[in-house]
């Protein structure tokens, strides 16, 4: 049985205009969903900005019903599992966002971010949790020292290492990565996806990483999705799959990519509003 299991799922919304009028229409903003991600794996979905991709991940997550389709975790279906079962759903399906900042409680220390699912699920003494938070620090590169600061007294990548810790606090089966670092700078993000790649072989971890980055996601993804105004492309599970794809959708994310180096760069000679 795969870890997590997407069927034929389908969302849609009504804007705030629409709300009132008799013949108003829904957005459809996923159409007939489905793929699986495998335990110790790692699904890349790629997209562009508005794609839906993490319209997907909330749905996965349990913050948002789709309007058809299941979403199985482990077997169970995460709308429709009974009290005990949803905690269980909820312990081991964990979520790591793009803004490290909004994502934690900026009058609370590391030590208490990273407390916050070991004092939710499990029975530790102070000292016992303690020192399973120091470990969780130290495992995503920080220290002890760092116990007793603030939100603020940390840098970008730092905080999402904490926000990591947290993650991975429960020993999670998958965590949801919504674009986790695409906020960051190229060498903070390389440090955090190689970070990322040795929680996933000491832990045994699945993701889905959720990006428009097609780079970062080749780094870390075991088989990558791409999906395009709520309709899930293809499903790829090498680059030479991905770059010999003649979908025009698939085309249009490769032009996107630019080159390493600029002077490989190649710049239109007519761009709007200028002229060469």
């Amino acid at each position: 049985m795969s870890l997590l299991q997407v069927k034929q799922v389908h969302h849609s919304f009504y804007t705030k205009k629409q709300l009132f009028k008799a013949n108003s229409h829904s957005n459809h903003v996923l159409n007939d969903i489905s793929f699986t991600i495998e335990e110790g794996t790692c699904l890349g979905l790629i997209g562009t900005s508005g794609a839906g991709k993490s319209t997907l991940g909330k749905v996965i997550l349990g913050i948002q019903r789709p309007k058809q389709g299941q979403v199985l975790f482990q077997g169970y279906d995460i709308y429709n599992a009974g009290s005990s079962d949803q905690q269980k759903i909820r312990r081991d399906l964990q979520v790591v966002f793009q803004d490290s900042y909004s994502s934690v409680n900026p009058r609370m220390t590391a030590e208490r971010i990273i407390s916050e699912p070991l004092e939710n699920y499990e029975k530790l003494t102070k000292g016992e949790q303690r020192r399973r938070v120091i470990g969780l620090l130290e495992k995503v590169g920080l220290s002890e020292g760092d116990l007793e600061k603030y939100p603020h007294q940390f840098s970008g990548g730092q905080l999402q290492r904490i926000n990591i810790a947290r993650a991975i606090a429960l020993k999670p089966k998958l965590i949801v990565l919504d674009e986790s670092v695409s906020s960051l700078d190229m060498v903070t993000q390389s440090m955090i996806l190689q970070l990322l790649r040795e929680l996933k072989d000491d832990f045994g971890l699945s993701y889905l990483f959720i990006t428009h980055d097609i780079k970062a996601a080749f780094s870390i993804s075991d088989v990558i999705g791409v999906l395009e105004q709520g309709e899930l492309i293809e499903l790829y599970d090498s680059k030479d799959q991905f770059f010999s794809s003649k979908h025009p959708a698939v085309i249009r994310l490769r032009n996107s990519v630019l080159a390493e180096h600029p002077r490989f760069r190649s710049i239109p000679s007519r761009v709007k509003g200028y002229n060469t």
